[in-house]
């Protein structure tokens, strides 16, 4: 999913145009500042604010959530078309973000886990799962060579409209599709040909690739505790930022600029219900066989970092779907176990409902597709929702029939490469590696080619065994995480929660955390001499997060803590700059 580069924001490169083929989105750029009359607008542009970079997608999100943008559309109009100060923007940007929805807006959206789940409808959170070890692991290598066939069928027609892939695929004589797209020179780009057909000799390096990768690592550092913060830390240490787009760019910006999770989804982020947290979703559904509810879990701690509502759903929608593609092959009950842990009002439920309903109407693909067009083809060729639908669509055609799921998914057309590797994946966990065509996945040779640091070339069979390790031991981790046992005596009477004095142990020093009951807080450095604040606070159960600065040489470096409480003890682990080291505390006194 490239549809922005680094010399612009995505917002203006998407609202300047289109992706043509053969067209580098560096060009792109520059045509679009060839099209500025003076050095000076150049100049100008180049200076300006997120605000004023990002407000035009903002508006379009802030009123597909709900809000009525009437008024404040008018003004933000005017200050584009004549200009102003960045504080404008800045406050009309302010302004925009603080709006509610309309109280007539039928859908009940929410971002929170807990809130998620008081919404969602009744279902299996987690299921018989009767596979053995051997039969475990060819599903879960179907489901990974599955996601990189389906990325690689869509990988050279990405963004492209329905009409345009099918007259380009009629042009070549390739339609009806039974194969890779086939590559011409001047239409399709050169950068892309290695995963065309008669050139693939891997699976060439996508996002969506990559992203099962960096949560694998997640997964094998943290197991089932990992949090938001960790897979935050895990990008930030493996992924290069030039290689992020949309929502993942900005929060990757924003983790930069030490905004942690959740305000790394929130902060000038217009894209934060683009696809980008759906294409992640799918190592938390291969390691969680069965278990959907948990599946659904680790796919919001993850999406939290960069999403909201519809864009936390499309993962958690995702992930649901592939734990319950190991137990069931009955595409419907895939589908209803996906929705089932997403809230029943949301506009993503609606939209996959419908689509069910659609295909359960008519037998031919491009009739339901025209009906989602109508519906839904207003949002933007990168949002959750209408990919979604697609996704739904591929699936319900392809219930028995691989390649039919990933044809009819790509040749629908806007984010081809995601949806294709989504449809793939969870009718590979379905089928298994050995049920899938062979003219589909020899030719990638078990080679994934990926960004991410230390996994630059990657055996597609041996990342399935490492998932499928991963998945063994989650499938035997109890609901609550059971801690050591504590062997040290703590005071008595003192009341349970964050608030109170601990004796903070970090490795080095003599720490002092003091929390207040709102949950403000500072920590003192006793032999440095130094007090600094805690922020970035949270509580999930036992679950405690929350950051602090240390003085190193007047640079100032974040720490970040996530750990468990238990009463008077404080467990678990500080991050900082992609090192970890255990920490723990002990309460000295009450709140």
């Amino acid at each position: 999913m490239q549809w922005a580069c680094g010399c612009f924001p995505a917002a203006d490169v998407l609202n300047c145009t289109r992706l043509r083929p053969g067209t580098s989105l560096h060009r792109i750029c520059f045509q679009y500042l060839g099209r500025l009359k003076t050095q000076q607008e150049k100049r100008e542009l180049s200076m300006e604010s997120l605000e004023h970079q990002l407000i035009r997608v903002e508006l379009e999100q802030r009123q597909q959530e709900g809000c009525d943008t009437a008024d404040i559309r008018s003004r933000i109009e005017a200050v584009l078309e004549d200009g102003a100060e960045d504080s404008v923007f800045r406050t009309l940007y302010d302004e925009l973000v603080a709006l509610d929805p309309v109280k007539d807006f039928p859908y009940s959206e929410p971002s929170l886990l807990d809130d998620i789940r008081a919404l969602r409808p009744e279902g299996p959170r987690r299921l018989s799962l009767t596979l053995g070890e051997e039969a475990l692991s060819e599903r879960i290598h179907g489901a990974w060579l599955g996601r990189a066939v389906g990325c690689s069928l869509g990988k050279p027609v990405e963004g492209w409209p329905k009409h345009r892939i099918d007259n380009y695929l009629g042009s070549v004589e390739a339609l009806p599709l039974t194969n890779y797209i086939p590559y011409r020179e001047g239409t399709i780009s050169p950068g892309l040909k290695t995963s065309t057909r008669d050139n693939i000799e891997f699976m060439a390096r996508d996002d969506d690739m990559d992203f099962p990768i960096l949560g694998l690592l997640a997964l094998e550092q943290k197991g089932a505790t990992f949090s938001p913060r960790h897979m935050a830390d895990v990008w930030l240490s493996y992924m290069p930022f030039h290689l992020l787009y949309t929502a993942e760019n900005v929060a990757y910006r924003n983790l930069v600029n030490r905004r942690w999770p959740p305000e790394s989804a929130t902060w000038r982020n217009p894209f934060r219900e683009w696809i980008g947290a759906q294409i992640r979703a799918d190592i938390f559904g291969y390691v969680t066989p069965g278990w959907p509810e948990k599946g659904a879990e680790l796919a919001f701690r993850d999406a939290s970092i960069s999403h909201v509502k519809n864009g936390i759903y499309g993962e958690m929608f995702v992930a649901a779907t592939l734990s319950a593609a190991f137990v069931t092959a009955d595409i419907d009950q895939i589908i209803e176990i996906g929705l089932s842990e997403i809230p029943a009002q949301c506009r993503l439920a609606e939209a996959i409902s419908d689509t069910l309903a659609w295909c359960n109407e008519s037998d031919d693909w491009e009739a339901v597709w025209s009906r989602i067009d109508d519906k839904y083809g207003h949002y933007h060729g990168v949002h959750t929702i209408n990919n979604a639908a697609f996704v739904a669509m591929g699936l319900k055609f392809g219930a028995d029939d691989y390649e039919q799921g990933i044809v009819v998914t790509v040749r629908s057309g806007s984010d081809t490469d995601c949806t294709g590797a989504t449809v793939g994946s969870i009718l590979g966990a379905k089928f298994g590696a050995s049920a899938l065509p062979t003219k589909w996945t020899d030719v990638l040779s078990d080679r994934l080619m990926s960004s991410v640091r230390d996994n630059n070339d990657n055996r597609i069979s041996a990342l399935a065994e490492r998932t499928l390790q991963v998945a063994i031991k989650m499938l035997n981790v109890p609901d609550v995480v059971e801690e050591e046992t504590v062997t040290e005596p703590f005071p008595k009477g003192m009341s349970e929660g964050l608030p109170g004095i601990w004796n903070f142990q970090l490795g080095f020093g003599r720490h002092e955390l003091r929390v207040r009951p709102d949950l403000t807080g500072e920590i003192e450095m006793i032999e440095f001499n130094e007090v600094k604040k805690i922020s970035n606070v949270k509580i999930d159960g036992n679950r405690v997060c929350f950051s602090f600065g240390v003085d190193e040489g007047g640079y100032e470096v974040d720490i970040a803590f996530d750990g468990t409480i238990d009463g008077d003890r404080l467990i678990g682990q500080c991050s900082s700059g992609g090192f970890e080291f255990s920490a723990t505390g002990k309460r000295t006194s009450g709140s």
